[in-house]
């Protein structure tokens, strides 16, 4: 994960982002990351065009963004 988060951030890459908050919902994110130090990761959310704060040990899937196709 490490990686891919230091690649996003590095060379502008998207990604998306299964998050779990305190409350234990679980939501989606497009993201490209800004920085992250430790256990927090700051990027910017391309749906909400603002930048978020994210907690590592609270990200429960990351990988690089492809387009979804229909059936």
């Amino acid at each position: 994960m490490k990686g891919l988060l230091l690649d996003s951030k590095e060379n502008r890459i998207p990604l998306r982002m299964y998050y779990m908050n305190v409350q234990g919902k679980v939501t989606e994110w497009i993201i490209t990351v800004v920085s992250f130090t430790g256990d927090v990761i700051k990027a910017y959310c391309h749906w909400r065009k603002q930048y978020r704060t994210f907690r590592r040990s609270n990200i429960l899937s990351v990988g690089p963004l492809r387009s979804r196709r229909g059936a």
